[in-house]
């Protein structure tokens, strides 16, 4: 990483309060040029996020935003209403609110003596989807947008599903399906939200809530601060109840501004670059967008990232020089500057190999015969299985993880249009008996988190500095990534399962995948409201299975006759080397991604008349070429000295398996916690643990549990306050219960206490 000090411009900055016409005041961050002259008018950049510039985002936006400045832009970033230091209420996230907000600041941007009313927007996760949404409203200053690892529209697709409640959809199901087929899961319509997904939205929801309740800081907004902090606090909502309701069905949701996915994409006359990472779970937006919006205003780029800024140097990579890219965005789009990134591809992406990877691995896989399906287990006659998962009693941490400290291996490749010339598809047939598959509730374990933490609601990241441990989780300025934010080797979770396998032959060349996979399954029986999981691995030859991509359906309600779904899967971009095997495991659970139906029946596969097609892409001229990383200096954050708690700590994702009961716990751990002082004075201490249940053959049994505790502290005013909150998410057959909980306490007086309960019907099954 190279940090730069010198720029072509001086900068100032400036704390500014954004007025919106019904009189709220929204708290924004500007970084200014001084250009030549005291008039001389620059384009503007936003960042619209509800992530808290002062504290929360303010390591990211230090990197950022005085590097954008020093090349001679007005670099923006703003307070989402309700939160920070800005004023108003905070309201549901689909609501269209922060979109409608967002655009008055773009035309109040535009307005400025030192603008000349050429904006851009840029953003990550929330703050991606809302410059998109603005995007699709058209306002006039307008011009270009970066999205990063962000839906495309309101409902836009997550990961392991697809479009959000809608499930499987694509190209070969365009719109998404209604009825019987909408899934039954207690989340909401945004990405990680999938199919039936446990983990991420109520863990997500809880985060939200956490944000929302904390105060506004005196420092910044004198004192009303505790007057804000108290109107706030008196109009939360639980996120998690919106999400329950538009799943269930109960509600549409609200009438939100949708993205472009959702919109005439001759609406956006802006230009769009979207990046994404193979494996965060909006990878599929930039595909969609490459191909829905005209080629004269957008261009995509996917590499091997989780969800973060692709500039970060965190496993897997590598990292890309992201602000020198976005740069040439820019100049092209709102300086007129000839920087040639529009005779770039259209779509840019990584074509990585399984990584080289450090750490022990399960046995060896008894490797299936040439041709034949791998035995699935569950079935009868009882199948070898390639490895169990640990049995031990007392707490045990999954196996190194098959992505765990990665060397990466890969090329860049560039595509003219999407769907790409040079990629055919290419059907494999599957062969063998019909099977039943049955996975027991705790199949799933080794999936890895929902959102790999580089930046799970937008939070800190950023400054390099020195790490032990597990790595960044030392860093202050960047406490995400590290060996536990992937998905480790498969063999557990390809031993619940049907899989079937396809050598590469060991003489030929590698077979090269980019897009979407889909799989054709006929089955019969199954419960309404169960999930068929579809997950494509490369196998080694000493067995070790790397997760490649995945997708998920709801089984819908009618006879339990035999019927034929598709399961299309999310984009990867993989090269499986020779002697290696393809291999398509096919399951019946998913926890804690996916929360299970009411009934543990499973389902009988008939593989003679199931296939799997791969978007198989020839090798094709050109070369692609992104710079290194560069960033501005880093903000400064540290930790406080502390006594070594390397025997105490808190691992980042930890399995527990209560064999008498067999009851299966995984507890994971956000690695901003702990304690970290800020160069204005701020000292923030967080404690959070998100932790999901599920008893091995009782589908009922599936709950979650997240709190979150935050202190943050001034010794100087002297301000003290603490945010505690306790969420919790259950179910029986036809309910869902959600639980929540906020303690706000300044010193040592409760200023708020409330708990939320909500039972929402699940959907019809």
């Amino acid at each position: 990483m190279k940090i730069r000090t010198a720029f072509p411009y001086e900068t100032l900055h400036e704390d500014v309060r954004i007025p919106l016409p019904d009189g709220t005041r929204l708290y924004a961050r500007v970084w200014r040029p001084l250009t030549d002259g005291p008039g001389a008018p620059v384009p503007a950049l936003l960042e619209y996020d509800p992530c808290r510039l002062t504290d929360w985002t303010a390591p990211r936006d230090r990197q950022r935003h005085p590097w954008y400045a020093g090349h001679g832009y007005a670099s923006v970033r703003v307070d989402a209403r309700g939160h920070g230091n800005s004023g108003g209420l905070p309201g549901d996230e689909h609501s269209g609110t922060d979109a409608a907000d967002a655009a008055e600041v773009v035309a109040w941007l535009a307005a400025r003596p030192w603008c000349d009313g050429r904006v851009g927007m840029f953003g990550i996760g929330r703050g991606g989807a809302t410059a998109l949404r603005v995007a699709a409203l058209a306002p006039e200053p307008l011009r270009a947008v970066v999205a990063v690892c962000c839906p495309d529209g309101r409902y836009g697709g997550g990961d392991p599903g697809q479009d959000g409640p809608y499930g499987s959809s694509g190209r070969d199901r365009p719109d998404p399906p209604s009825g019987p087929d909408r899934p039954d899961w207690p989340s909401g319509p945004d990405g990680p939200d999938g199919p039936c997904s446990a983990a991420g939205p109520p863990a997500r929801a809880a985060a939200l809530l956490a944000l929302a309740a904390r105060p506004p800081d005196p420092l910044y907004v004198g004192d009303a601060w505790r007057e804000m902090w108290l109107a706030r606090l008196e109009a939360l909502v639980p996120p998690v109840h919106a999400r329950l309701a538009r799943s269930s069905g109960d509600a549409a949701g609200p009438p939100g501004a949708p993205g472009p996915g959702r919109r005439d994409p001759g609406s956006v006359r802006a230009a769009v670059l979207a990046v994404g990472g193979w494996h965060d779970p909006y990878r599929d937006t930039v595909l969609r967008l490459v191909e829905q919006l005209p080629g004269d205003r957008v261009r995509g780029i996917i590499g091997p990232w989780t969800h973060q800024y692709p500039d970060r140097e965190r496993p897997p990579g590598p990292a890309i020089g992201f602000l020198q890219e976005t740069l040439r965005w820019w100049d092209h789009h709102l300086r007129d500057e000839p920087t040639g990134v529009m005779a770039e591809p259209l779509l840019r992406s990584w074509i990585g190999g399984p990584a080289l990877r450090t750490g022990a691995h399960p046995p060896p896989a008894a490797p299936a015969e040439p041709g034949a399906p791998a035995e699935p287990a569950g079935t009868v006659p009882e199948p070898p299985t390639p490895a169990e998962p640990p049995t031990p009693a007392e707490p045990v941490t999954p196996a190194a993880p098959a992505t765990g400290e990665p060397v990466t291996t890969g090329r860049w490749v560039g595509d003219p249009a999407w769907p790409s010339p040079h990629i055919t598809p290419v059907t494999y047939a599957l062969q063998g008996a019909p099977v039943l598959v049955r996975s027991p509730q705790h199949t799933g374990l080794d999936a890895g988190p929902l959102v790999p933490p580089g930046e799970p609601t937008g939070g800190p990241t950023g400054d390099p500095a020195p790490g032990t441990g597990d790595g960044a989780r030392d860093d202050p300025d960047d406490p995400y990534g590290g060996t536990a934010d992937l998905p480790p080797d498969q063999r557990a979770e390809d031993a619940h399962a049907a899989c079937f396998d396809f050598p590469v032959p060991p003489d030929g060349a590698p077979v090269e995948i980019l897009g979407r996979p889909l799989v054709s399954l006929t089955l019969r029986g199954g419960a309404p409201g169960g999930q068929v999981v579809a997950r494509l691995c490369d196998i080694a030859p000493d067995g070790s299975s790397t997760l490649v991509t995945r997708g998920a359906l709801r089984l819908p309600a009618g006879p339990g006759g035999r019927r034929e779904h598709v399961v299309e899967l999310h984009g990867a971009g993989h090269a499986f080397p020779p002697g290696h095997r393809v291999r398509l495991a096919v399951s019946s659970a998913y926890w804690p991604w996916i929360w299970p139906g009411p009934r543990d029946t499973g389902f009988t596969l008939d593989p003679a008349a199931c296939s799997l097609r791969l978007p198989v892409r020839r090798p094709a001229p050109g070369t692609v070429v992104l710079g290194e990383p560069e960033q501005a200096e880093p903000l400064g954050v540290t930790v406080p000295a502390a006594l070594d708690d390397s025997e105490t700590r808190r691992p980042a994702r930890l399995v527990v398996r209560d064999v008498a009961r067999g009851e299966w716990r995984l507890e994971e751990s956000p690695r901003q916690d702990g304690a970290r002082a800020y160069p204005d004075g701020l000292e923030i201490d967080e404690d959070t643990l998100d932790t999901t249940v599920i008893t091995e053959h009782d589908p009922l049994s599936a709950r979650t549990r997240s709190r979150w505790r935050i202190r943050l502290h001034r010794p100087d005013l002297p301000w003290s306050v603490t945010v505690d909150t306790r969420s919790e998410i259950s179910c029986d057959a036809t309910h869902f219960l959600a639980t929540d909980e906020v303690i706000c306490a300044e010193g040592t007086e409760v200023l708020f206490h409330h708990t939320w309960e909500k039972r929402v019907a699940r959907a019809p099954g």
